[in-house]
C-alpha cells in the first residue's frame, strides 16, 4: 500500500505511460489529468474521475475557509423578490404624478370656492334691489289720493342725476320702524357715506311730519343700498302721455313711477316701475 505522496511519485515515474502532467493549483479547483492505462488509476481512483475525450479529468473543489468574508456573506435574495422592488425612477414618477393630481383637485376646489363667494355676493345684492322694489310697492300704492302725499324734484350735481322721491306715511313694517307714532316724511335720496368719502348710499331719510325745525335732530337714516351711482325718478302724467321730471301735483297721482339706480358694480342700471292706478287698455 502506499501512501498518496508516493502514488504520485509512482505515477509520475513509472516508465512507458504518458508523460506526467503538472498539478494545476487553484484556490478553488485542481485538475488532474492521467492517462487510462494506468491501472491502480481505474482501481482506486475511478469514483472521482470523468471520462472525456479518452482522459480521465479529476476536478476537486476545494473552498478556502481563509476568505475574510465567508461567514459574513448574505445570501442573495431570489430572483422573485428582486422583481417586486421599486426603483427610485418609479418612486418619483409616483410622486410626480401625485403632486400633479393635487395640484389639480386644489385648483378645481379653489374655483368652485370662488365662484359659490362671487355667485352668493351677487345673490345678495339683487336681493337689496328687490326688497327696494317691494317696500316701494308697497308704500306708493298705499297713498291715498288728494292729499299731497307725493312729490319728487330732480336734482343733479356734478353731472350725475340724484333725483329725490318724498311721500307721507304712517307708521309701520314699511317705515322700516314699528312702534312709531304718527305720520312721517319720508324721501329716497342719496346720501355720501362721510364727509370724506365720495361713496354714495341709497337709503330712506325720516323725519316725523309735524316737525317743522330746521334742525336734524328728529331726522333718521336708513341705509338700504351701498355704493350707488346714480338716482333718477321720472314720472308718468296720463294727462301729457309722457314721463316728466317733477311731480307737484297736490291732486292726482301719477299713473307709474319710474326709479332708474346706476350701479357701480354693473353696467346696465336697475330700473323699478311701480304703477300707482289701473292703466286703461
Amino acid at each position: 500500500m502506499f501512501t498518496a505522496s508516493e502514488d504520485r511519485q509512482r505515477w509520475s515515474s513509472s516508465p512507458g505511460r504518458d508523460s506526467a502532467l503538472p498539478l494545476a493549483r487553484h484556490p478553488e479547483e485542481v485538475t488532474l489529468r492521467v492517462s487510462s492505462r494506468d491501472p491502480w488509476v481505474r482501481a482506486g481512483l475511478a469514483f472521482s474521475l470523468g471520462m472525456t475525450g479518452g482522459k480521465f479529468a479529476l476536478r476537486a473543489k476545494m473552498r478556502s475557509a481563509r476568505r475574510p468574508n465567508a461567514a459574513i456573506r448574505q445570501p442573495a435574495l431570489p430572483r422573485n423578490l428582486r422583481a417586486r422592488a421599486f426603483t427610485l425612477l418609479e418612486i418619483m414618477l409616483a410622486v410626480i404624478i401625485l403632486g400633479m393630481m393635487s395640484l389639480a383637485i386644489y385648483r378645481f376646489v379653489q374655483a368652485n370656492v370662488t365662484a359659490m363667494r362671487v355667485s352668493s355676493e351677487a345673490d345678495a345684492v339683487e336681493a337689496r334691489y328687490d326688497g327696494l322694489r317691494e317696500l316701494l310697492t308697497q308704500q306708493l300704492q298705499s297713498l291715498p289720493p288728494g292729499t299731497a302725499a307725493l312729490a319728487g324734484e330732480p336734482l343733479k350735481i356734478d353731472g350725475h342725476d340724484r333725483d329725490e322721491l318724498t311721500w307721507f306715511c304712517p307708521a309701520g313694517p314699511g317705515l322700516l320702524t314699528r312702534y312709531a307714532t304718527g305720520d312721517f316724511r319720508v324721501s329716497l335720496r342719496l346720501r355720501a357715506r362721510d364727509a370724506k368719502s365720495r361713496q354714495l348710499d341709497l337709503g330712506l331719510l325720516r323725519k316725523p311730519k309735524e316737525d317743522t325745525a330746521v334742525s336734524n335732530e328728529h331726522e333718521t337714516w336708513v341705509r338700504l343700498i351701498d355704493n350707488v351711482g346714480t338716482l333718477q325718478i321720472r314720472f308718468f302724467d296720463s294727462r301729457l302721455n309722457t314721463w316728466v321730471q317733477r311731480w307737484t301735483d297736490t291732486v292726482t297721482l301719477p299713473r307709474l313711477v319710474k326709479v332708474v339706480i346706476g350701479r357701480t358694480d354693473a353696467t346696465a342700471p336697475t330700473e323699478i316701475t311701480v304703477p300707482l292706478a289701473r292703466m286703461p287698455l
